[in-house]
């Protein structure tokens, strides 16, 4: 059964939907590490710990599940985009499964956990046109679609206490497509297309740190690190480019002018990656998390040479969650976990000189279940990403989304129904 909800949910990670003309660029739309509870808190949660809650973000966290629990959490969510440029604009609407992942205890100082999340996005349907002296008008039209997933399995350990250290053994993969055709209002005159189709597939490791400074009972400091060295990744190319003329309904091709290249091997470098957060906890009452995040995307190369588009990627973002009564019997919403957060990113992206950035607010609740320490955890975030700017285009976005948490005994026979 287990195996039947892996593949069905890693199906739904290479079917991902996107519309943004942002993922043309790169391999498309970079997902961010925050996932679950810390959705709603801008998805600061390098430095999280928690005792029925996944964190994937760092793999250091997993010792501070509880020693007898069992977690399985799942997401998706739904976002509505305005983009806006210069010269008009339009609507879109998406929704996606976002990731699966599980939990379990080993000993008290030693935990596990594995999953599956999407990694880039790309979709897009984008065009404009042009006219060239001596040739008349033009039409340029760009498409693309793909996903690329990872999974991963982690473990972590406490050598003594206070400090944890954790590492997830990633496996990255997916199919990305690109189509390029220029035609001409001339109907005499060839038009030329060329499509270009990559497969992803291999691993990388990721490593977690995580230090528990104790302040007083119940109150904790919490500094958590994460990184992951540039990696050479296997990718698998292949290209078909030609000339053809349309008559009528027909496309004509010159097989003359037709290059084909078989699928073959080459390779994409990924880059270093730091993350740092430092988190305040007083158990059951708040949790103030704030986090920096740096990718060297720079220095990665795409099939053997860099890409003058992509720059660093940095990413600031801090969030709080506030339980007003974690315990209370006669009012539920007390035991609500109410959520808010903020953050800041400059994206990889560096489009005429300018780099595209990105801003949004976000706020939430984790609803506990009856009589259980599952919890469903909801999160909605406003924000924009981009600029009418630099005859660019900017999208205003909101984005709804729901993290199921459900949380069970590991191994524990029961002596009463």
């Amino acid at each position: 059964m287990m195996v039947l909800i892996i593949c069905g949910l890693s199906g739904f990670a290479q079917n991902n939907n996107t519309t943004s003309p942002f993922s043309r660029y790169g391999l498309g739309d970079l997902h961010h590490y925050g996932y679950g509870r810390t959705a709603a808190m801008g998805g600061a949660s390098l430095g999280s710990r928690h005792a029925v809650q996944i964190n994937s973000a760092n793999p250091a966290s997993y010792t501070a599940n509880d020693s007898l629990s069992f977690i399985f959490e799942f997401g998706l969510d739904g976002t509505l985009s305005n983009y806006k440029s210069n010269f008009g604009n339009t609507q879109t609407d998406d929704v996606n499964f976002r990731y699966f992942s599980l939990s379990w205890p080993v000993t008290k100082w030693l935990g596990g956990a594995m999953g599956i999340q999407p990694f880039s996005d790309m979709g897009y349907e984008v065009g404009f046109a042009d006219s060239l002296s001596g040739v008349g008008n033009t039409y340029h039209s760009y498409l693309g679609e793909g996903t690329t997933s990872k999974a991963f399995i982690g473990t972590s350990v406490s050598p003594f206490k206070g400090l944890s250290i954790g590492a997830n053994l990633n496996y990255i993969f997916g199919r990305i497509n690109k189509n390029t055709k220029l035609e001409f209002a001339d109907p005499t005159v060839f038009l030329l297309s060329k499509t270009e189709s990559m497969r992803l597939r291999d691993f990388t490791l990721s490593y977690g740190l995580q230090y528990d400074l104790r302040l007083k009972q119940n109150q904790y400091l919490t500094l958590g690190v994460t990184f992951e060295n540039k990696s050479d990744f296997t990718v698998l190319y292949q290209s078909l480019t030609y000339k053809g003329i349309v008559i009528g309904s027909q496309l004509y091709q010159d097989k003359l002018d037709t290059t084909y290249e078989i699928e073959s091997k080459n390779s994409i470098r990924l880059p270093s990656t730091i993350g740092v957060g430092l988190s305040y906890n007083n158990i059951n009452k708040l949790e103030i998390n704030a986090d920096y995040y740096h990718a060297a995307w720079s220095k990665s190369t795409f099939l053997g040479a860099t890409d003058q588009l992509i720059t660093d990627r940095n990413r600031f973002s801090a969030g709080f969650e506030y339980i007003p009564e974690a315990f209370s019997i006669r009012s539920y919403f007390k035991r609500v976990k109410y959520r808010a957060g903020i953050h800041y990113e400059e994206s990889y992206l560096k489009l005429n000189n300018h780099q595209i950035s990105e801003f949004g607010i976000s706020f939430g609740a984790g609803l506990p279940f009856p009589k259980s320490k599952s919890t469903a955890n909801f999160a909605f975030e406003l924000g924009k990403k981009g600029t009418t700017d630099y005859d660019l285009v900017k999208n205003n976005y909101a984005k709804f989304s729901l993290y199921l948490n459900f949380y069970d005994y590991w191994f524990v026979k029961r002596k009463f129904d």
